[in-house]
């Protein structure tokens, strides 16, 4: 057996583990039980039983002793106690099902096999990503093989839409494409087009870029935000900001765009999502607190939260949102309670309660937090959630139902089902609805909001292993040629005309209207690792690397298959580059996973209190 080595923070592991007599030579060390091991080689966060049991046994070979086991450098810091002494016996019992089930997508080859074969890092135990500085990355030092030609080529155009600020790199530009006379505000920073480039460079062992991002979004938060004399909340984030250089002064200044130059004037609510989202991500990968727990950051968080969880005349717990603020933004018919948006809110709001001081303000918004998720979580998974027992009752609904006692919540006709959902729905699968609000339901597939939902455990081990599940029986509707449409299906003829306003640009399988984006690869990759199924994300980025650098980066792609290049798309989409990055480099250490991850939120049992008379 080959010598132990460090793998990344505070696992060590077996770097030979690459043949079945190592693997079972290591297990007999170990003497982990069939469970065990296999729910180890998954990728779960056993690492204090982990590294026990490593730094506990001799090497056989040498003779037992220190002598056998290379000690972690000194340049990598070891988890708290309370991190990493998780009870093994315990773990196994609370997660069966997405680590011991078999899934379809294993048929072909294993997920240990994969490993084996291609040396893509999966044979890596999970880790919690707290504490990894120091390391370089997969792709700069080659330690699990050569990389894929196209990895070079991206790293090297990612790089090139870097925006400086007073000689700090503070962003990326959203495309760099030289071709296109029109520049639009494609040279501008957009927050949610950098956090795939953000988490990339994280990735990458590159985390100045991240900080001052966070740091200069923060301060363009407290700009004045005006759109036609009215002021927006302030904790509203910008959409997206640029570097103003006045040459005759030698002088640069940060612009903000908070939706007062968007097209269709609307402000974003997402951005302070992935605002949240990124600096969890952050805290996470470097172990550096410092920034999360600043007065600036703390109070940051405070304001956005303020704006979403204000009391209002709204009876339900999700977010009530406009048309094109988000992702989609251009009018698409998500008004309402979009689920992108209700699966970023959840995010956000979770990664809020990690990272708040519990003092003075923030003990206030922990608690609005919790109340808020309780009621979000529930409503999300009942009311959300569709697959084929759901549709069936639907399509049976009783209308006009009063009182707390109605089946039929919403008051949705059964007439309204349209009538795709029906070949649509699998009898195994499902996903969460496009929206839901009084006497509508929107039954397209959206997928960023399924990905997020998956992340961030919103969805149950069962409906996340339900919504893979749909993604593969409907493997090409939904990925096709170039991964991943962003809706299913279409809007055509006149529903077209009335929902988009006519938009030129979100034709029928165009644009947002069910075209392609590359950018959406991280996420699925995301979610296949959590799920398990690595096999299914090989899949989509082999099928990304044959056209993406060919065909110039582009923001997004036509027709049913994403076969043709986006009408009105451009060249080198930065978040087109990073998004294949990130996924490749998830797939290449699905450790990375953990800083953007969640695992499902458990509630916390009450504290049984002795009666004053217990002693008496």
């Amino acid at each position: 057996m080959r010598s132990l080595i460090v793998i990344r923070c505070q696992i060590t592991t077996f770097i030979g583990l690459r043949s079945g007599s190592c693997i079972a030579r290591a297990r007999k060390i170990l003497s982990f039980s069939d469970a065990q091991w296999i729910y180890l080689r998954q990728g779960n966060r056993c690492v204090g039983s982990v590294c026990r049991s490593l730094s506990e046994r001799p090497d056989p070979r040498r003779g037992g002793g220190e002598g056998g086991m290379k000690r972690v450098s000194s340049h990598v810091s070891i988890a708290s106690e309370a991190e990493i002494n998780l009870d093994l016996s315990r773990l196994l019992i609370d997660k069966p099902r997405l680590t011991l089930e078999r899934k379809r997508s294993f048929d072909e080859q294993s997920w240990s096999e994969l490993s084996h074969r291609q040396n893509d890092g999966f044979d890596s135990i999970m880790h919690s990503p707290a504490f990894p500085s120091g390391f370089d990355s997969p792709f700069s030092l080659g330690t699990l093989g050569d990389p894929h030609p196209l990895v070079n080529e991206a790293w090297e155009a990612l790089r090139k839409s870097v925006v400086y600020f007073r000689g700090q790199p503070v962003g990326t530009i959203a495309a760099v494409d030289h071709a296109s006379e029109e520049v639009l505000n494609y040279d501008q920073v957009f927050v949610r087009d950098f956090v795939p480039s953000a988490l990339a460079f994280l990735m990458n062992n590159e985390t100045d870029i991240v900080k001052n991002f966070l740091l200069k979004t923060l301060h363009l938060q407290s700009s004045e935000k005006m759109v036609d004399r009215f002021k927006l909340g302030a904790g509203a984030m910008p959409a997206s900001f640029k570097v103003d250089r006045n040459r005759n002064r030698n002088t640069e200044t940060l612009v903000a765009d908070f939706g007062e130059s968007a097209i269709g004037r609307v402000a974003p609510v997402d951005s302070g999502f992935w605002w949240i989202i990124l600096l969890r991500a952050y805290t996470k990968y470097t172990g550096d607190t410092s920034l999360a727990e600043s007065p600036d950051c703390q109070n940051c968080m405070r304001l956005i939260l303020n704006l979403c969880l204000s009391e209002g005349f709204d009876t339900f717990p999700t977010l009530l949102c406009t048309d094109g603020c988000s992702m989609i933004d251009r009018r698409m018919g998500i008004y309402g309670y979009p689920i992108e948006i209700q699966a970023l809110f959840y995010m956000a709001l979770r990664c809020a309660l990690q990272m708040l001081k519990p003092d003075g303000e923030g003990k206030d918004f922990i608690e609005k937090i919790g109340q808020r998720l309780h009621a979000l979580t529930y409503h999300m998974r009942n009311y959300f959630w569709l697959d084929f027992p759901h549709l069936n009752n639907i399509y049976r609904y009783k209308t006009e139902e009063y009182s707390h006692t109605a089946v039929n919540k919403f008051n949705v006709i059964p007439d309204s089902i349209p009538d795709w959902v029906f070949d649509f729905m699998p009898c195994r699968g499902g996903y969460f609805l496009g929206n839901v609000s009084p006497a509508m339901m929107d039954f397209r597939w959206f997928a960023l909001g399924n990905c997020i939902a998956i992340i961030s455990s919103l969805a149950t081990p069962e409906q996340s292993v339900a919504i893979m599940d749909l993604i593969e029986e409907r493997w090409e509707e939904l990925v096709g040629e170039m991964p991943l449409k962003i809706c299913y299906p279409a809007i055509e003829n006149h529903e077209w005309r009335i929902i988009t306003g006519c938009d030129p640009k979100n034709t029928r399988w165009s644009y947002h209207n069910g075209g392609s984006w590359p950018v959406l690869l991280w996420l699925l990759t995301a979610a296949c690792i959590k799920t398990g199924r690595p096999q299914m994300a090989k899949r989509a980025i082999e099928l990304a690397e044959s056209r993406l650098l060919k065909d110039g980066w582009p923001e997004y792609y036509d027709g049913k298959l994403g076969r043709f290049i986006g009408k009105q798309a451009r060249k080198f989409q930065t978040w087109s580059i990073a998004g294949y990055l990130v996924a490749r480099m998830m797939l290449e250490d699905p450790s990375t996973l953990m800083m953007i991850s969640m695992e499902e939120d458990r509630p916390v049992k009450p504290t049984m209190r002795r009666s004053a008379s217990w002693n008496a």
